[in-house]
């Protein structure tokens, strides 16, 4: 893919930016046992999307108000389990290329607020733009975050480049208009082996 026309550069967070996946599937896992369900389904969909969309899916006879409580115990068991959250290989060097090239670039994330900036704190990682799951009406799939983020730093959606480590995430670029980059074997336009590579690629 001719990566010539980028403009912007719309990251996601876990997975893609930030090493987060054992406190990830830590934190599905305890909230499973917690509510009778099999850990395993979940994690088999819950990579890359809101939480309360995995939540609805797992306890489809639940209320609104029910889903938001077991999707803020969800995040809840994520806050303080940092541990062993660390930039993603090649996290470094991609911000490095972008910052020498003058391209600008944003974090869009299903967390919320309060989990971004801790998990992107603890692998000392600052976006200039950080768009999280409480910032738009629709999470991934929908467009409505890498649609806030190109706005943002004032690019049209189609001269951005969302990367993403999840299918769901993919779909949500797409949907903006956006060229996609796929790390960890994920399907996209261009698929990479890293961030440094993409680095190089840029």
């Amino acid at each position: 893919m001719d990566l010539t026309g980028i403009r912007a550069v719309l990251l996601d967070m876990d997975g893609t930016l930030v090493e987060s996946h054992a406190a990830v599937e830590r934190a599905w896992r305890t909230w499973s046992a917690e509510h009778g369900v099999d850990s395993d389904a979940v994690l088999a969909v819950a990579h890359g999307a809101p939480a309360e969309t995995t939540v609805r899916r797992f306890l489809p006879d639940a209320g609104h108000d029910a889903v938001r409580t077991a999707a803020a115990r969800q995040l809840a068991l994520q806050y303080d389990d940092l541990a062993d959250v660390t930039p993603c290989l090649g996290a470094g060097e991609l911000i490095g290329t972008l910052a020498r090239r003058g391209l600008p670039w944003a974090v869009v994330t299903s967390a919320d607020v309060r989990l971004a900036t801790a998990r992107l704190s603890a692998a000392g990682i600052t976006p200039p733009v950080l768009v999280t799951v409480e910032d738009v009406p629709a999470g991934k799939p929908a467009p409505d975050g890498y649609l806030r983020a190109a706005a943002a730093l004032r690019v049209p959606p189609t001269a951005c480049l969302v990367v993403e480590d999840a299918e769901v995430g993919v779909r949500a670029g797409r949907a903006a208009g956006a060229r996609t980059a796929g790390v960890r074997g994920v399907a996209a336009d261009l698929t990479v082996a890293d961030l440094a590579e993409l680095a190089r690629l840029l």
